[in-house]
C-alpha cells in the first residue's frame, strides 16, 4: 500500500494538523498512533483540533464543555505542540478557525467517523492549498452536498484496510489509520492502553481513601460504574446497590470497600441510594477537579465493574482486573487486555445493558 502522505512531503514538513471529535475512549487507543508518529517523525510538530460535537450557543453549558476532562489528558500527554480546544461555542469556533488558517498547514488529516463530510469541509477551510486527507461514508444521491464536501479532500482514509476479515479491536482500526497515512506499523504490543498518572494525583487518591476510612483496609477495594453517555449502555443504580449488598454477604467480599463512580451531577443521586439501602463501606466518587483523579483512583482498586465506557479501557491502562458489561452492537470496543478483562454481554443484539442481571455478575466474580 502506498502511504497517503508522500514520504517527501513528510520529510520537508514541520507540522501537521489532525482533526478529531475525541472522547476518552478514543484517545485511550489513538494516543498510541500519535506516539508512533512522533517517534518516526520527530521534526514534525503534531497539532490537534479537538472538535466539540456538543457545540452550542447556550452560554450556560460552556463551562462544562470548557473543562471537559479529556483536555487534561491530551495536553499533558506531551504529544502535541498545539491543541485547539476552544470549539464549544460558535464564536470560539470561528476564532479557532482563523487561528488554524494562519498556520498554513502543509498536511491536514481528519480522523472523524461521525459526519465526515462536515470535517472534510473544515479541513479544506483550514488548509486551502495543503494536502487534505479525510474519512468518507458511502455516498447517497439523496445528499449531493456530501459529494461536494468529499471532493475537497485529496485522499480518503478508509475505515479499515486491514487484512483480517473477522472482528477486529478498535486499537487495530486506529493502528491501521496510521499505517494508511504513513506506512507505520504499530505492533499489537504497542497498542496497549496507557496513562501516566502524576504522583500528586496518586497521593490525593490515597488521602481520599484514608478520609473515608478505607485505608488501611482489611478487604479489597471495588469500583462500580453504572453510568454511560447513552442510557442504552447504562446499568440501573438500584441494581448496583443490590450487587453491593449481595457481595457484602459473600465471604470473599465481606470486608470489601466499594466506590460508585458517577458524573458530578449524579453524586447526589448515588448518595441517596447508598443511604436508602444502608450500604456500609460504600462511597460515591467523582473526578471533579481533573481527569487524573479518575485513573489515580482506579489504580487503587482490586476490581472494577463497569458498563461500556472509558472506565473499562482505563482499567486496562492501570492494570486492574475489570468486568465489562456490554451490548452486542460494538464488539470492537471490548477491553484490550483479555487476560485481565471479563466481558458480560447481553443475550440479544437489541438488548440494552440493563438486561444483564446482578446474578450474571455475581457468577463471574464468585
Amino acid at each position: 500500500m502506498t502511504p497517503l502522505i508522500p514520504a517527501e512531503l513528510l520529510q520537508k514538513s514541520d507540522k501537521i494538523l489532525f482533526i478529531a471529535h475525541l472522547a476518552l475512549g478514543d484517545f485511550t487507543y489513538l494516543q498510541n498512533g500519535f506516539r508512533a508518529f512522533a517517534a518516526a517523525y520527530p521534526h514534525i510538530q503534531i497539532h490537534l483540533w479537538v472538535d466539540e460535537v456538543r457545540r452550542t450557543s447556550d452560554a450556560k453549558q460552556w463551562e462544562g464543555l470548557r473543562t471537559y476532562s479529556l483536555y487534561d489528558w491530551v495536553e499533558q500527554s506531551g504529544l502535541f505542540a498545539k491543541v485547539y480546544r476552544k470549539t464549544y461555542s460558535p464564536a470560539l469556533y470561528e476564532e479557532s478557525l482563523r487561528e488554524a488558517k494562519a498556520e498554513h498547514y502543509p498536511v491536514v488529516v481528519s480522523l472523524a467517523h461521525v459526519r465526515p463530510q462536515q470535517y472534510a469541509d473544515l479541513a479544506r477551510a483550514i488548509s486551502p492549498h495543503g494536502l487534505v486527507i479525510g474519512t468518507r461514508k458511502p455516498f447517497s444521491p439523496l445528499r449531493p452536498w456530501h459529494y461536494l464536501a468529499y471532493r475537497k479532500i485529496d485522499a480518503v482514509l478508509a475505515s479499515y484496510a486491514g487484512q483480517d476479515a473477522g472482528e477486529h479491536h478498535i486499537s487495530s482500526v486506529y493502528a491501521d489509520w496510521f499505517h494508511q497515512l504513513t506506512g507505520l506499523d504499530i505492533p499489537v504490543a504497542e497498542r496497549y492502553p496507557f496513562v501516566h498518572i502524576p504522583e500528586h494525583a496518586l497521593q490525593q487518591a490515597q488521602e481520599q481513601l484514608t478520609d473515608w476510612g478505607f485505608a488501611p483496609r482489611q478487604g479489597p477495594l471495588v469500583l462500580l460504574n453504572p453510568f454511560a453517555k447513552s442510557h442504552k449502555r447504562g446499568w440501573p443504580l438500584e441494581r448496583i446497590a443490590e450487587l453491593i449488598a449481595r457481595m457484602q454477604a459473600m465471604p470473599k467480599w465481606k470486608d470489601a470497600c466499594f466506590l460508585i463512580n458517577a458524573m458530578p451531577q449524579e453524586l447526589a443521586k448515588v448518595n441517596a441510594v447508598v443511604q436508602a439501602h444502608k450500604l456500609p463501606r460504600t462511597q460515591a466518587f467523582s473526578a471533579v477537579d481533573n481527569f487524573f483523579q479518575l485513573p489515580a483512583m482506579l489504580a487503587q482498586c482490586d476490581l472494577i465493574i463497569s458498563v461500556e465506557t472509558s472506565i473499562m479501557h482505563l482499567a486496562n491502562a492501570v492494570h486492574v482486573p475489570v468486568v465489562a458489561l456490554m451490548r452486542k452492537k460494538n464488539p470492537e470496543w471490548a477491553p484490550f487486555d483479555s487476560a485481565n478483562s471479563t466481558v458480560i454481554t447481553v443475550a440479544r443484539r437489541s438488548d440494552w445493558v440493563k438486561a444483564i442481571s446482578s446474578d450474571q455478575v455475581l457468577q463471574t466474580i464468585a
